[in-house]
C-alpha cells in the first residue's frame, strides 16, 4: 500500500497522489485463454491434450472467468489470438492462460508450438513458434493477477533435427543461462538411430504414456521405418524427450509461471482422459476459499501422488502480497491492494498454519502474509513485532516488498523504535530490485525532501517515470502531469497522453473520476494527443479537438472497462 504524499501541479491543482487503490474496475474481471495443441503435422500428434484443453476451460468457465478456446491452432491464428486476448487482459482484475501441447527450449528461450510448425533446423524455430516473453506479455498488464500454465514437457521437442544450443541438461537460473552441456550452435545432435536406440532400451509404462514429441514419418516411410520410431517413442512417450528441460521464466511480481514438470521430468499423459496435471489442476481450482499459494501448492502434492512422484509440478515467479481465492464465498470480493492486513486476516484458520509451515521452509509469501495478519486491526492479534520479524526474515532473502513494508514500519515506529534513515536505506534496497511502490515513494520523499534525503526534484522526476514504466498507476498520472507542466526533457503531449491512457487502463477509480471531472487540468494538446489514443484503439470516434464531451467522457468508461 502507498502512502499519500503531496506534490502541486500547474494551476493549484494536486496530481493524483499516491493514494490507496479505492477500487478496481468489475468489467470482464477474470479472463482467460486456454490453448489445446495435438494436430500436429510433422511432429507426432498428442492424445489428451484436446481433452486436457476441454476440462480446464469448463473449470475456468464455471469459476466467473470469461474463457477463450483454441485448438490446433496456426501460428498466424495462435498469434492473432494472444493479441486480442492481451487488449483485454489489460481491464481484468486476474488473467490466466493454459497451454496443453508441444513445449521446447532453445538456445535458453522457450517456446509453445503451433501445430504448424515444420522447421529443418532448429534456428528456425524462432519464426515457426511462440515464446514464453512473448505469452508472458499477453498477462503482464492485468491489473492484480498474472497466471501461465505450461501443460507440456519442458524439452526439446525436435529431437532428430539440427538444434543449436539446445540444453542437454537440466537448466537453472534465469532463462537464458543454459546449464553445461549444451550443444554448440551449429552442431548436430546424435543421430537418429543412436537416440531410438537408447530409447528403446528404456522400459516402456503404459501407465505413464504420454506426449510424443517424436517428428513424424515422411510420407511414404516404410512400417519397418514406423516401428523403429515407435520404439523410441513408446519408451519416452511425453510433451518431450528427456534432455534437458524449458529454462526457468522470469516473470515479474504478480506473475507466476506454472509447469507441468520440473527440469528434466516428463508431462505424463496418464491412463485416463486427462493427464494428471490436468485433472489435479480442475479439481484443485474448485477447491473454495483456497488461497491460490496454497492451491497450486495442492496442484503440485496431488500430482506427485497420482504419478507415484515421478512428475512434480514446478512454479515461478512471485505472487503480490495480496491473497486471492479462485473458488468459494471469499472469491466473490477481490482483495483490496489498499488493505492487505484485512485480507490476509479472511484466511481460514487451517490455511494460516499451512503459510507458517510454509513460512518455517523459507517462503517469503507466506512470511509476508503472516506480517501482514499481525498488522491487523484487532486488538487481540496485532503483534507489530512480530510483523517486524516476518518481515526481516523475508527481506532477508531478497524480497522486494518485505523491505518495503518493513521500512515503512522504520519509518513510523511501528513494532521498532523509529529509524528514518533505516527506511530509506530498506526503500532503496526495494527500488534497486523494481518494486514499483518502493519507487513511487522514493520519488515523493526525494520531491519534497525529508530527513537524510536531499531535495532533489530532477531525481524525484527520475524516479516517477521509473515508477510510471512499471505502471504504477499514481505514477503514470503523476508523471503525465509533470510532463504536462514542461517539466520533463524530452518529453511531450503525446508522451502525457500514453501515460494518462496507461493509467486509465491501470483500473483506478480517481484517475477516471480525476479525467472526466477535471479534464482541464491537462493542456488541450495533451487532451487532444490523448483522444488520438483512444480513437487508436477503438473507443473514440469523435474530432481531436481536447473538449471532453460527452464522446469522449463515455471513450473514458469505456477503456476503463465501464459500460459506456
Amino acid at each position: 500500500m502507498s502512502r499519500i504524499r503531496g506534490l502541486a501541479h500547474a494551476g493549484a491543482v494536486a496530481l493524483l497522489v499516491a493514494l490507496p487503490f479505492p477500487g478496481l474496475a468489475t468489467a470482464a474481471d477474470r479472463v482467460a485463454l486456454v490453448i489445446g495443441m495435438a494436430g500436429y503435422k510433422t511432429i507426432n500428434p498428442l492424445r489428451n491434450t484436446p481433452a486436457d484443453a476441454a476440462l480446464i476451460a469448463r473449470t475456468l468457465r464455471d469459476l466467473g472467468f470469461e474463457t477463450e478456446t483454441l485448438n490446433d491452432a496456426t501460428l498466424p491464428q495462435l498469434k492473432a489470438a494472444m493479441k486480442d486476448f492481451a487488449f483485454k487482459a489489460e481491464t481484468a482484475s486476474i488473467a490466466l492462460v493454459y497451454y496443453a501441447g508441444h513445449g521446447v527450449e532453445v538456445g535458453g528461450q522457450n517456446y509453445i508450438v503451433p501445430v504448424d510448425v515444420a522447421v529443418q533446423n532448429a534456428t528456425q524455430l524462432p519464426q515457426q513458434a511462440v515464446s514464453l516473453k512473448e505469452v508472458l506479455a499477453t498477462v503482464e498488464n492485468a491489473r492484480q493477477l498474472r497466471i501461465v500454465i505450461l501443460d507440456s514437457c519442458r524439452n526439446n521437442p525436435f529431437p532428430d533435427a539440427a538444434a543449436p544450443a539446445v540444453t542437454v541438461a537440466a537448466v537453472t537460473g534465469d532463462a537464458g543461462n543454459l546449464a553445461a552441456g549444451a550443444l554448440p550452435a551449429g552442431a548436430l545432435p546424435k543421430p537418429a538411430t543412436e537416440s531410438k536406440a537408447a530409447a528403446a532400451n528404456e522400459t516402456p509404462a503404459t501407465e505413464t504414456a504420454a506426449r510424443s514429441v517424436v517428428p513424424a514419418l515422411p510420407d511414404g516411410a516404410a512400417p519397418e521405418q514406423a516401428g523403429a520410431a515407435n520404439a523410441g517413442a513408446d519408451a519416452d512417450a511425453t510433451r518431450g524427450l528427456k534432455r534437458g528441460g524449458l529454462a526457468p521464466a522470469s516473470p515479474e511480481r504478480g506473475m507466476m509461471v506454472v509447469y507441468a514438470a520440473k527440469d528434466g521430468e516428463v508431462a505424463l499423459d496418464g491412463k485416463g482422459d486427462n493427464s494428471p496435471f490436468a485433472t489435479a489442476l480442475a479439481d484443485n481450482l474448485r477447491k473454495p476459499d483456497v488461497e491460490i499459494g496454497l492451491m497450486f501448492r495442492q496442484v503440485r502434492d496431488e500430482v506427485m501422488a497420482l504419478t507415484a512422484n515421478r512428475q512434480q509440478p514446478h512454479f515461478y515467479g512471485s505472487l503480490t502480497g495480496v491473497p486471492f481465492f479462485l473458488a468459494g464465498n471469499q472469491a466473490k470480493t477481490e482483495a483490496s491492494p489498499a488493505d492487505k492486513p484485512a485480507a490476509w486476516q479472511k484466511l481460514a484458520p487451517d490455511q494460516e498454519v499451512q503459510l507458517a509451515a510454509l513460512a518455517g521452509d523459507g517462503d517469503t509469501r507466506a512470511m509476508i502474509g503472516l506480517g501482514y495478519i499481525a498488522l491487523t486491526p484487532d486488538p487481540v492479534k496485532f503483534d507489530p513485532k512480530k510483523a517486524l520479524d516476518f518481515f526481516t526474515a523475508a527481506a532477508a532473502k531478497g524480497d522486494a516488498e518485505a523491505m518495503y513494508e518493513l521500512g515503512k514500519l522504520y519509518e513510523k515506529g511501528i513494532g521498532t523504535p523509529q529509524d528514518v534513515a533505516k527506511a530509506l536505506d530498506l526503500y532503496r534496497q526495494s527500488a534497486e530490485r523494481g518494486f514499483a511502490d518502493a519507487i513511487n515513494d522514493l520519488g515523493f520523499l526525494t520531491y519534497q525532501g525529508t530527513e537524510g534525503l536531499e531535495r532533489d526534484p530532477e531525481k524525484a522526476i527520475a524516479l516517477f517515470t521509473r515508477a510510471a514504466e512499471l505502471r504504477h498507476p499514481q505514477a503514470m498520472f503523476n508523471v503525465a502531469a509533470l510532463i504536462d507542466d514542461g517539466i520533463v526533457p524530452g518529453k511531450g503531449p503525446d508522451d502525457a497522453a500514453r501515460f494518462l491512457y496507461l493509467a486509465l487502463r491501470s483500473g483506478v477509480e480517481d484517475v477516471l473520476t480525476q479525467l472526466t471531472t477535471k479534464p482541464t487540468m491537462f493542456k488541450a494538446e495533451t487532451r487532444k494527443a490523448l483522444q488520438k489514443i483512444l480513437s487508436e484503439n477503438k473507443f473514440y470516434e469523435g474530432t481531436f479537438d481536447g473538449a471532453f464531451g460527452k464522446g469522449t467522457q463515455r471513450s473514458l468508461r469505456l477503456a476503463f472497462g465501464k459500460d459506456g
